[in-house]
């Protein structure tokens, strides 16, 4: 049987995504996830578990639902700021 979850970097960050994406992939609250990560390092004496977070922010993939466009303006439009941000389905 095939998994359908893939262990990616989540839209939920606080740094970059990473304990984010582990609350997403199995299904705990992000904040638990973060607390016991926060614990761990600690009590281990931070080298293993940073070490571990750094190589995960290099290796993890970014998420599929990250929009590739930012919010952008009309800045001819006058005394209105006109969002022309394309639609989703407008991507290519």
């Amino acid at each position: 049987m095939a998994k359908d979850k893939k262990l990616t970097k989540s839209n939920d960050r606080v740094l970059s995504g990473v304990l984010g994406g582990v609350s997403e992939y199995f299904d705990l609250d992000a904040s638990l996830v973060r607390l016991i990560f926060a614990a761990a390092t600690i009590f281990t004496g931070f080298f293993p578990f940073v070490f571990i977070y750094i190589v995960a922010v290099v290796i993890m993939p970014d998420s599929p639902n990250t929009h590739q466009y930012k919010y952008r303006f009309d800045e001819d439009a006058e005394e209105k700021r006109r969002d022309v941000t394309p639609d989703e389905d407008d991507q290519i």
